[in-house]
């Protein structure tokens, strides 16, 4: 998971880094272990990426240096290749015209595909980052288009056509955007629009009846700038934004190849509630969530003695005050968080990541104190912060503690994106709930069923078509 931005202004004389900065800081929840930006000033290339914080990387000298009316930004939650600065984004190669790209996901074929690059291709992949790969293959594709071995001197086409190789060849879930310098922006999603891309516009401000263009992993990096949302990408899509303004979109695979399969994580977790991703709100859907969790703890739990509900902060809050009003007990904000910390679940390392909780959340004791306490959280994936958290809970005086998840028992790794690389990491591999309770030291655990997560994305908003 990483966040992903690439701006076009229709007025050359203008500079995008401040709008780069802005929006990669709305997205800073997708990725916190490095920022990067690189910008386009009439064909001299400016790149500053860096480990940390996009506040940290990007300092006053460095924007000053990031010039120019295009450019890319990235935030990095590193799931292949390793933590290392070198492999921070974006990346870059010189030939041909100098192309730099973003990306979000994962491939899982990268290491043939890395193979097949030095070998086939004789290109050269400098990290273990599948992001290298997909540039490679692009640009690779892209001289033999232009060369005439294959196109046809159409730069449109040959760029739609360079994306097809891409997208017939990169297996897994993968939203980027490349940036060809002195040409324009290409905005591309995988085969089944795993991970997401929207596109927004806005009037320009400056260049009477012109219009300046962004791409985004969520739509409230484009509400932020002040853009309009446009749409979602589509799977197996790619927009290209030529330096002109003209654009041109083209589905680069047939429509049997691009079966709409959205990673449901976003909904639960990833996303920030006021995005809005294909064409379903977040927070609504949360909501959905929230509602069918009460009554899944209605039916197992009838008579039920829960005196109050409190979230586990931030992202199950939504969740949490419907799961509060179907069972008509009141709701409690029982946990306080420390914001200067990072978000336990995209730290590496399980060390780090049980020791970061209780600075990262302290308790407010009252909310506690002689209650039966339902904890409402947005999943459960190792249950080692879960495990932190309900010790917190009798610490501060509980009675009895149960634990909800929004999202269903995950028992098997997501391979597209997410770092939970072995199954025995995952405290529901191979447990039931009961036995899961008991791991993590709760009185009973719920879990979201999976047709009702489902139900709840759907009815939250407007549903893709499964086939398009």
């Amino acid at each position: 998971m990483c966040g992903i931005l690439g701006i076009l202004l229709a007025d050359e004389d203008r500079h995008v880094n401040q709008m780069l900065a802005d929006g990669l800081t709305v997205l800073q929840h997708r990725g916190q272990d490095a920022a990067g930006i690189v910008t386009s000033d009439h064909g001299r290339l400016h790149l500053r990426k860096d480990n940390g914080l996009v506040k940290d990387v990007f300092r006053d000298h460095h924007m000053i240096e990031l010039r120019g009316s295009s450019g890319l930004g990235h935030v990095r939650y590193p799931t292949a290749g390793s933590s290392s600065c070198a492999e921070a984004q974006p990346l870059y190669t010189n030939f041909p015209h100098g192309i730099c790209m973003v990306h979000n996901g994962n491939l899982t074929n990268a290491e043939s595909l890395a193979i097949h690059c030095r070998t086939d291709l004789g290109r050269h992949i400098n990290t273990d980052s599948d992001s290298e790969v997909l540039l490679n293959i692009f640009a690779d594709s892209l001289i033999k288009m232009e060369r005439g071995d294959i196109g046809n001197g159409d730069m449109v086409k040959n760029i739609f056509a360079a994306v097809e190789v891409v997208m017939k060849s990169c297996e897994g879930g993968y939203a980027g955007i490349y940036l060809i310098n002195g040409i324009g922006l290409v905005g591309f999603r995988d085969p089944h629009g795993i991970r997401p891309i929207v596109m927004g516009t806005r009037k320009s401000p400056t260049k009477q009846d012109l219009t300046d263009y962004v791409f985004a992993s969520e739509s409230v990096a484009i509400d932020t700038l002040g853009f309009d949302l446009v749409r979602d990408l589509k799977p197996s899509e790619a927009v290209v934004i030529m330096m002109d303004g003209t654009v041109h979109s083209r589905r680069c695979l047939p429509p049997d190849k691009s079966v709409h399969a959205p990673c449901i994580f976003e909904y639960v977790y990833f996303a920030r509630p006021d995005s809005i991703m294909d064409g379903i709100s977040v927070y609504e859907s949360r909501l959905k969530m929230g509602e069918k969790l009460a009554c899944r703890i209605l039916n197992r739990y009838p008579e039920h003695d829960i005196d109050v509900v409190i979230p586990i902060p931030d992202t199950s809050r939504t969740s949490a005050v419907q799961v509060a009003y179907f069972l008509g007990r009141p709701y409690r904000e029982g946990f306080i968080k420390n914001r200067y910390i990072a978000r336990t679940f995209i730290m590496p390392g399980q060390e780090t990541r049980k020791k970061s909780v209780r600075l990262k959340l302290n308790t407010i004791k009252s909310e506690f104190a002689g209650r039966n306490v339902l904890l409402v959280d947005d999943s459960i994936v190792r249950g080692t912060t879960a495990t932190e958290i309900i010790q917190m809970a009798r610490d501060a005086g509980a009675k009895k503690v149960y634990l909800t998840s929004a999202a269903p028992p995950i028992r098997y790794p997501n391979i597209y994106g997410i770092d939970i690389p072995t199954r025995k990491e995952l405290v529901a591999y191979e447990r039931e709930e009961d036995e899961v309770a008991k791991v993590i030291g709760c009185d009973w655990v719920v879990y979201q069923d999976l047709n009702d997560l489902e139900d709840a994305v759907r009815e939250a908003g407007k549903c893709p078509n499964q086939r398009e």
